[in-house]
């Protein structure tokens, strides 16, 4: 048996190794080709160092100075004696430049474009090579513009189903890849896609946890969901999804149908603009139960525009509360993500 590690690097990007039960994680590594830091192989510098955000393990001998029964405590630990018992996510303390590490890339063919509001498109792809992409539940990948020599950066949307992949993304008039999505895209187009990228995925899920979705910010916690409801959850979790206009809201069913499949998940929806006839309006901000902030022992997850993360981050101040966690993505047109 072998089990899967996904090392995400400090820049965001990830690539994913195999280990043996037996086999030390830094050797998996060097097998893979992939120059993670190490100097001393036996747990004696520390070099190694890095956080298992999910998954277990086991670790060999190291002197306190390379690890601190308090790091360890934190599931810190060190590659060069860390053995797998599962699947595991590892945060490594430098860029996958300097590890010598590059972003994977693979060809894929539009499968369907489905324009689902005036100010969202929902495209999937079939993957060239599906093994040859895995990601964690919530990174992005860079997609090519057909006819052109430039990218955009898109979350998925979904986990790989059948070599295929979703997105969600925002239809900005006049914009590259959403004019070409709109008007011209058809069936067997080629694209390609470079990635996994990002720290803005899901970790373990060890308390409440509040998801916080702003427009096609939605995207991926829909893939966050699909992770969920494959693994199960045993702590609330609970999304607020805020839009500017009632056509905004999109991909309900596929929330609805996550809550009736996930016992412990809930969602609400907001919308912004004072003509809504939605029975909630305002902001995200307005719409945060108590009851989902657990007094700060939850772990957030935002993604929505900058003016949204801002706003959310000054009400958490305000009202005192510390999140034992907050994860967080910013997005904007002029950024090209999402």
């Amino acid at each position: 048996m072998v089990h899967r590690i996904a090392l995400n690097f400090e820049d965001g990007v990830t690539r994913f190794i195999e280990a043996r039960p037996d086999e030390l994680v830094a050797d998996a590594a060097y097998r893979a080709g992939l120059n993670i830091p190490l100097d001393c192989r036996d747990g004696a510098c520390g070099t190694c160092k890095c956080h298992c955000e999910s998954g277990d393990y086991s670790l060999g001998s190291y002197i306190d100075d390379a690890l601190t029964e308090d790091e360890a405590a934190e599931r810190q630990v060190l590659t060069c004696q860390m053995k797998v018992k599962s699947d595991c996510v590892l945060r490594i303390p430098a860029s996958s430049t300097i590890c010598k590490v590059k972003a994977g890339s693979m060809s894929a063919e539009i499968e369907s474009v489905q324009q689902l509001s005036a100010s969202s498109i929902g495209f999937s792809l079939a993957l060239k090579d599906p093994g040859g992409m895995r990601y964690l539940p919530g990174q992005y990948v860079n997609v090519s513009v057909p006819g052109t020599m430039q990218t955009r950066s898109y979350s998925f949307s979904s986990m790989p189903r059948d070599g295929v992949v979703q997105f969600l993304v925002r239809n900005i008039p006049g914009g590259l890849m959403s004019s070409y999505l709109a008007e011209r895209a058809k069936a067997g187009d080629v694209v390609t896609i470079a990635g996994p990228i990002g720290s803005f995925y899901l970790r373990d899920v060890a308390r409440p946890v509040l998801f916080l979705a702003g427009g096609t910010g939605l995207a991926p916690f829909l893939a966050m969901l699909e992770e969920l409801e494959r693994g199960g959850a045993n702590q609330p979790v609970h999304m607020v999804y805020g839009v500017t206009n009632d056509a905004d809201l999109v991909e309900l069913d596929k929330l609805e149908a996550f809550a009736a499949k996930i016992p412990s998940f809930t969602f609400t929806t907001v919308v912004a603009a004072a003509d809504s006839t939605h029975p909630r309006k305002g902001y995200v901000t307005h719409h945060l139960p108590e009851t989902a902030l657990n007094g700060g022992n939850v772990d957030v997850y935002l993604c929505g525009p900058p003016p949204m993360v801002d706003a959310v981050r000054a009400h958490l101040h305000e009202k005192g509360v510390v999140p034992t966690s907050f994860h967080y993505e910013k997005f904007s047109p002029s950024e090209a993500h999402k």
